[in-house]
């Protein structure tokens, strides 16, 4: 698929319209002439210039008062914000409320270093917040404390929100923060800022200018507001986009946190040799990226100038309801929705409102967005295949103790590179088998090739594909412990492959081998098995290969896979940590101590790789639907362990002998029974350099897997990030699993994490411990910052 060819297929952008200073109220005419115009929402103050002036009015009054009374300050009651009158607020009741996005006071500040000032804000919030709560406004924008504060606010500032959260129970929050850490808004600029007033011995005490220079301070006051207001689901983010985006890093970051709008300046905008407003190369990457996640922001056009014709009675029309987002993307003006023939108050308002390259175009930035919506970059494989999966919470597969149902084989089936592979790793290792002239363990010279864990069938088929492309002759098994699978196995015989392959119905573990004539049972000399799950041996790949062993042919059986290794980064991921701490706080008190399988997405690698010397301009002259928007970092992801098969028969021996708990097979295993399983357990120490503070909240885990490898090479599959594409593009067989923290781990930039990873087993079931620390050095010392719980899944440990 080149382009997109439906409007099913497009990601729909919704986009609003703000003004720092509207000056008109948002009626329901002013809404429904917006969308008319092509918006989708508005932007709408809670409060009036009028209410500003009677706060100002409070707080000369208050100063002039003390300032004239001989007693201390002290005796003085603070001042009391009235509640507010119908002058107070453009809002009320209505049934387009819901669709207003309502924008709490800009003059507030909620952080100020005068408690005087903070109290007068906090009591200016609340009432705001109360009266939209009443309205029914959903969706209110709160401006974020001014970074040139420093830390010293943030804590007032977030219990103020937690506090709003509470008096509002219906309504999201979205805290307006400028994406690279600059100050949002110039004392200079606005006379009436509460801010002006805070008194200068508070002022002098909270100064920090070089903090306020910090690209991230920015998020650093972000992540101190979510973690004091315990990461709570209504708490979003409202992300200023500026006209330079920052690093690669810091726009990592942030794609990493709960979105919900991306508000775009007309400063932002750039002009192109033909006069039209545009975004740079950068802005467009980041934005793609952002509306690809599950939840995609909305879009906030903001002071690009008023809506057209809204000062002009004769252009206001009377639309009957909202554009869909369908009719919208394609309606690039509102001459879309006008005769071919303009009235002349249409003709003679639309020049007047246009720049003279744009004068057709009353909605110039508008119109750039619906283009963007329209030529965004085509959704890869894996997108379209997961989508409605990304960063959706799932338990591993145990196979072992569960029969799976038809639709769960399916899923894995629709792969399309999965057995493809497999298929070219079978007819490898035919080819290779004649060309060494090995023998075969059949007795009319066909090589056995035994299928365990057939599951539906799918490697069997590709057994049979390889074996008709190679030209070598196989005799086929099909081992499956399903009863619902081993039926359609049969009928699989029956009706697609001719009766060529036995079909038996047992643990693969059970099994004897191919049955002979005399009663005796015979080799295999190719074992295919598709056991390994999103970490590779944590659906027991190596126990149920181990089990099976005894089967293969001793002298030259081979195994596919041969070899498989666990991969490791550790990540922040808030959405993900905020599901997990919902879930452990309702029912699941051992979330965290579980191991999710999860497609990641929305998740910000904290160890990165050095970027390619062609990096940043790898976006440079390509289309707008060509560009690659998944992953601009490389994470660092490091290696904690492999299996290989088959294992030395001595391994194997040794089992045997501990298996039963004889003396000379040991005092038994370090956590219980004989220790019979005891060679599959693992342990890693691995250690991560962290370019930039951040928040460690799991591990993210992944596989890679030599299928074959002979005389053409490696035949191998990956979902490690770094070598996937190398590997096995678009391969949707498996999402990568996370290891959760209880408690997120802070860590700065220039420091180490050093995760200790087990794999556990009592010859009953396979669990996995975890464990990460922080270290810095200072002065060629290295001092550890922090530790996490040592967790454990050996509760929900996957049953042998």
């Amino acid at each position: 698929m080149d382009s997109p060819d439906s409007m099913g297929d497009m990601l729909v952008f919704y986009v609003g319209q703000h003004e720092s200073n509207r000056p008109l109220p948002v009626s329901d005419q002013l809404v429904r002439h917006a969308q008319d115009c092509g918006y989708d929402m508005l932007t709408t103050p809670i409060t009036t210039p009028h209410f500003h002036a009677r706060v100002l009015t409070l707080l000369t009054s208050y100063n002039q008062a003390i300032a004239e009374s001989s007693l201390p300050a002290s005796t003085q009651p603070l001042p009391l914000v009235p509640a507010l009158d119908h002058l107070d607020t453009p809002l009320a009741p209505s049934d387009t409320i819901s669709q207003f996005i309502a924008f709490t006071s800009p003059w507030i500040d909620l952080a100020s270093p005068d408690p005087l000032i903070a109290y007068l804000s906090r009591q200016v919030f609340n009432l705001e917040i109360a009266y939209a709560a009443f309205c029914g406004v959903v969706t209110v924008v709160v401006q974020g404390p001014r970074l040139s504060h420093s830390h010293n606010g943030l804590s007032q500032f977030a219990r103020a929100i937690r506090e709003a959260l509470q008096v509002g129970g219906y309504i999201q929050l979205h805290v307006l923060l400028p994406m690279d850490g600059s100050h949002q808004i110039d004392d200079d600029e606005d006379m009436g800022n509460l801010a002006r007033f805070a008194r200068p011995e508070f002022v002098k005490q909270s100064a920090s200018p070089a903090q306020s220079l910090d690209p991230f301070s920015g998020w650093t006051a972000w992540n101190a507001i979510r973690s004091i207001c315990r990461y709570h689901s209504r708490l979003s983010l409202a992300l200023d986009l500026p006209r330079r985006l920052p690093s690669l890093a810091l726009q990592s970051r942030w794609y990493s946190e709960p979105l919900r709008l991306l508000n775009i300046p007309a400063s932002s905008f750039l002009v192109n040799a033909r006069g039209s407003y545009v975004l740079s190369k950068p802005h467009q990457l980041f934005i793609f990226r952002c509306m690809r996640l599950r939840s995609a922001p909305w879009l906030l056009l903001s002071d690009i100038g008023p809506i057209p014709g809204v000062n002009n009675p004769d252009m206001i029309m009377d639309y009957p309801g909202p554009l869909s987002p369908a009719l919208a993307a394609d309606a690039s003006s509102p001459r879309s929705s006008m005769s071919s023939s303009p009235t002349p108050a249409e003709a003679a308002q639309m020049p007047k409102h246009a720049g003279k390259k744009n004068r057709n175009d009353p909605t110039p930035h508008l119109s750039y967005i619906r283009y963007l919506q329209r030529n965004q970059p085509v959704r890869s494989m894996i997108e379209r295949f997961g989508g409605g999966f990304q960063d959706y919470l799932q338990s591993p597969l145990q196979p072992l103790t569960d029969n799976l149902e038809s639709i769960t084989y399916e899923v894995f089936e629709k792969d399309p590179i999965k057995y493809e592979w497999y298929e070219r790793a079978t007819e490898h290792a035919l080819r290779d088998w004649v060309s060494e002239g090995k023998s075969t363990s059949s007795e009319n010279g066909s090589v056995v090739i035994a299928v365990v864990g057939a599951g539906r069938g799918p490697l069997v088929t590709r057994a049979l594909k390889a074996s008709e492309v190679s030209g070598v002759p196989v005799q086929v098994f099909a081992i499956e412990k399903n009863p619902n699978a081993y039926v359609l196995l049969q009928r699989h015989n029956i009706e697609t492959w001719g009766g060529r392959v036995t079909i038996v119905k047992t643990d693969m573990r059970a099994w004897k081998g191919p049955s002979l004539p005399d009663g005796t049972f015979g080799k295999v000399d190719i074992l295919v098995s598709e056991l390994l799950g999103s970490f590779a041996d944590n659906e027991l790949s190596p126990e149920c290969l181990d089990g099976v062993q005894h089967v293969l042919n001793a002298d030259h059986g081979i195994s596919i896979p041969a070899s498989y290794t666990a991969h490791l980064t550790p990540i922040s991921s808030p959405r993900l940590y905020a599901d997990l701490l919902s879930r452990s706080n309702m029912a699941d008190s051992n979330a965290f101590d579980i191991p999710w399988v999860v497609m990641f997405q929305q998740i910000d690698y904290l160890s990165t790789l050095p970027p390619s010397p062609d990096a940043s301009h790898a976006a440079n002259g390509t289309k707008v639907n060509q560009l690659k928007v998944d992953m601009p970092l490389v994470p660092n992801v490091q290696t904690a362990w492999e299996f290989s098969h088959p294992l030395p028969p001595t391994i194997l021996a040794q089992s045997s002998l501990r298996r039963g708990g004889s003396a000379v097979g040991g005092g038994g295993g370090f956590t219980g029974g004989d220790g019979a399983n005891e060679h599959n357990v693992r342990f890693s120490k691995t250690t991560f350099p962290i370019q930039e503070q951040g928040v460690c909240h799991g591990l993210g885990g992944y596989f890679e897997t030599v299928l074959y490898s002979g005389s053409e090479g490696k035949v191998e599959l990956s979902t490690n990030p770094v070598t996937m594409e190398e590997k096995s593009k678009d391969m949707i067989s498996w999402f990568p699993i996370l290891f959760p923290l209880k408690a997120p781990l802070h860590v700065p930039a220039n420091s180490e994490l050093e995760v200790s990873m087990w794999r556990q087993t009592d010859d009953r079931k396979v669990w996995y411990e975890w464990l990460i620390e922080s270290f810095i050095t200072i002065n060629d010392r290295r001092v550890r910052l922090g530790i996490s719980d040592l967790h454990s899944s050996r509760s929900n440990g996957c049953l042998m």
